[in-house]
């Protein structure tokens, strides 16, 4: 055992590098289960963030079933979901055979693998326009010859059916044959729901004479109000009869599931609460068990957050922020918690015997697991990583809470340094993490990017503000019409209570975020309380982003803002593009090229406002990256870029990592600006063409009753050519 040094907070020597947290993580998801055969989603850094489909048969042997040319990924609300899907297939032998259904991301067609093909086949059409049909969350039809899934159509430029939808995606359920007939006759594709915005959660019953599905419209989200719909299936055409069996404009109604034929489980955060309930096709629903607690992590394509056990248990996910499995018995109306030693439960599959998961722990990758619903016992079948530092060397999280503005409740975990071989002197800096969203939620899962820092003596403070989800209704509605205050007031009263704690020094605070977290720091700066933040494809412009970002978010600020035009002084006002005279704290700005999302106007507009009042900051944008960073490469030189831009301000030279140098000019045309390196990553596959793109804020588009964001094509609104 050797003696700790004294070294300064953020230059600790710690063995957690940059390459082994963007390198050595496969990102598990979606799996599927039948008897002992296990299938799963697995997305791989080292190659560029591509996804691939995993198979585990009765002997424990994995098989990787797509090939390096394949790329398993869904496009519908840009965000994705389930891609995949495993699907029986007859043959002359008494054991069930299985191939997998999955849409390929660069053409967003349906592909079918059988077993022992040698590639795939398509079996959905051909779109007119490059990735203009998308699908997602399958299910297998009842008839076992058909997949029904959500379908998502971007009509060609320039056609009447474009003109008529104002250039926004069309979506519906529709059902394809799994022959492969619809890949040359569009006509087999049999179009079975359609008229509302979106759709989720297409579920046949097992007799297959009806449809449950979720469906909701702008400007609406999924967390906002949905409903549970049903209708019957007659012979192949359209459903018919279809009605309304519980949610509105303000309840949100996730994941049906058929207990039986005439029986639906679902949740509904009727209560304030998403609980569990259960619907006939006629009368009222009722509450399972009523509880202060969520059942789900929210809203996502494909997310399965309980599963039905052949005995009528249902295996259930709940808690708050973390969730973690108990087993509802409906003879007793009682959940009985499992121990399973893991902390945090992602999702769940199961077949009716066989129960498996995705989960973490704070000291445990994410993981895929068989869950004994009887004991509570599991099993780890294959870990998002195998190579794990010293666990000396990862921080040991703390829940807390701190009282907010006007002494409303804030939730947050707290990260202190963490390292065996150093100690520094005084109070620590800290980082202030503010997740996406902003309606989702920051994890107390075991993650490796948190312990790069917390391992060199930075400690880390991850908030869910008011609008998080895990709190309930009345909590997320907290952010309503408030967003850009009350994230922003949160976020900095977890910096100051820290403060007020003596464990973190008030003059090295700094604060982070991605997405929607952007636009939180970038305003959080503003303030007094945070000498410097990084901003991670953040939202700089309100005006801009409704009048640019994708169909499924364009009306998201209706709820968070207000609805445009009547609210645009309050969309500038809250703009951090609108505040940089307030702002004087160095910021660092990562932005990939290929964002649909948060398109890389809005972070080139913001330097551009920065350099225009000499505030030093750093822009690096990463070519053919979308709204976050797929590539091992990308997310190692943001990871070092950040850790440098850190050490930069608060005063610290952290071993082995790239200095950075901020500048306080605007980009000239060689790409350099003031001597500085360019705005593009060189490591990312930027170029200076690419990225010394006019940095000079572009004109809003005019507003018009809408509030502008109907009027542009859907590719606009995305963000692509």
């Amino acid at each position: 055992m050797t003696d700790r040094v004294t070294a300064p907070y953020g230059a600790w020597p710690s063995p957690i590098a940059a390459s082994d947290v963007a390198r050595g993580e496969r990102r598990l998801g979606h799996p599927s289960v039948a008897g002992d055969e296990i299938w799963w989603e697995e997305s791989r850094p080292d190659e560029g963030g591509r996804t691939t489909v995993m198979h585990r048969d009765s002997e424990g042997a994995l098989t990787e079933l797509l090939g390096p040319e394949w790329d398993a990924g869904t496009r519908v609300h840009e965000y994705g979901g389930r891609s995949f899907l495993p699907v029986p297939r007859g043959d002359d032998t008494a054991a069930t055979r299985y191939g997998i259904v999955f849409a390929n991301r660069a053409d967003q067609r349906l592909y079918l693998l059988t077993e022992g093909a040698t590639a795939p086949v398509p079996i959905s059409p051909e779109p007119e326009t490059p990735g203009g049909l998308r699908y997602a969350d399958p299910a297998l039809g009842a008839d076992g010859t058909s997949l029904v899934c959500v379908q998502e159509r971007h009509p060609a430029r320039g056609t009447a059916e474009q003109d008529a939808q104002e250039n926004r995606p069309v979506r519906s359920i529709v059902s394809i044959p799994l022959s492969g007939r619809a890949a040359d006759d569009p006509g087999a594709v049999t179009e079975l729901v359609s008229g509302a915005d979106f759709y989720a959660s297409p579920s046949p019953a097992p007799d297959g004479r009806h449809l449950a599905w979720i469906a909701w419209n702008h400007p609406r989200m999924p967390w906002d109000g949905t409903e549970l719909r049903v209708g019957s299936l007659d012979g192949d055409g359209p459903v018919t009869g279809a009605y309304t069996l519980k949610g509105g404009v303000a309840e949100s109604v996730l994941s049906p599931l058929w207990r039986d034929s005439t029986t639906l489980v679902f949740l509904s955060d009727w209560p304030g609460w998403w609980n569990l309930y259960e619907i006939g096709l006629t009368g009222p629903a009722i509450a399972l068990y009523p509880a202060e607690e969520e059942f789900t992590h929210g809203f996502s394509l494909g997310l399965q957050p309980y599963r039905l056990l052949d005995d009528g248990r249902l295996v259930a996910l709940h808690g708050h922020a973390d969730l973690t499995p108990g087993v509802y018995d409906p003879g007793t109306a009682e959940l009985f918690p499992l121990e399973t030693g893991l902390e945090s439960w992602q999702t769940l599959a199961g077949d009716g015997t066989t129960v498996v998961g995705l989960a973490a722990g704070t000291h445990t990758p994410q993981s895929l697991v068989r869950l004994d619903p009887g004991t509570g016992r599991t099993e780890i079948l294959r870990r998002s990583r195998e190579d794990l530092p010293d666990p000396r060397y990862l921080p040991t999280p703390r829940t807390t809470e701190f009282s907010g503005r006007y002494g409303g409740t804030v939730h947050a975990t707290v990260y202190p340094p963490a390292n065996p071989d150093a100690v520094g002197e005084g109070r620590a800096p800290y980082v202030v993490w503010v997740h996406g969203g902003p309606v989702a939620k920051a994890l107390g899962s075991l993650d490796l990017a948190k312990a790069y820092f917390t391992s060199r003596g930075i400690g880390v403070v991850d908030v869910n503000y008011g609008g998080s989800i895990g709190f309930g209704r009345t909590y997320r509605e907290r952010l309503h019409g408030q967003w850009g205050v009350i994230d922003v007031e949160d976020a900095t009263a977890a910096a100051r209570a820290l403060v007020e704690e003596g464990v973190a020094d008030p003059e090295r605070l700094a604060v982070r975020g991605g997405s929607a977290g952007g636009l939180t720091t970038l305003l959080a700066l503003c303030g007094d309380t945070f000498a410097c933040g990084t901003s991670s494809w953040g939202v700089t412009d309100l005006l801009r982003l409704a009048a640019e970002t994708h169909d499924f978010e364009s009306r998201y600020l209706d709820g968070l803002v207000g609805p445009l035009p009547g609210y645009a002084a309050t969309y500038r006002e809250r703009s951090p593009i609108n505040r940089v005279a307030d702002l004087a704290a160095p910021v660092l700005i990562l932005q990939g090229t290929d964002d649909p999302v948060v398109p890389p106007t809005q972070a080139r507009a913001l330097a551009s406002g920065l350099a225009e009042r000499s505030i030093r900051h750093a822009l690096l944008e990463f070519g053919g990256e979308g709204h976050g960073l797929r590539s091992a490469a990308n997310q190692q030189r943001a990871l070092e870029a950040e850790l440098a831009f850190y050490g930069e301000v608060l005063g610290f030279t952290p071993p082995d990592v790239p200095a950075i140098e901020l500048v306080t000019g605007r980009a000239a045309e060689d790409g350099r600006a003031d001597g500085a390196e360019g705005p593009s990553a060189d490591g990312a596959g930027g170029s200076g063409e690419e990225a010394d793109a006019d940095l000079v804020a572009e004109p809003l588009p005019p507003l018009d009753g809408d509030g502008g964001a109907e009027s542009r094509t859907a590719d606009e609104q995305a963000g692509r050519p």
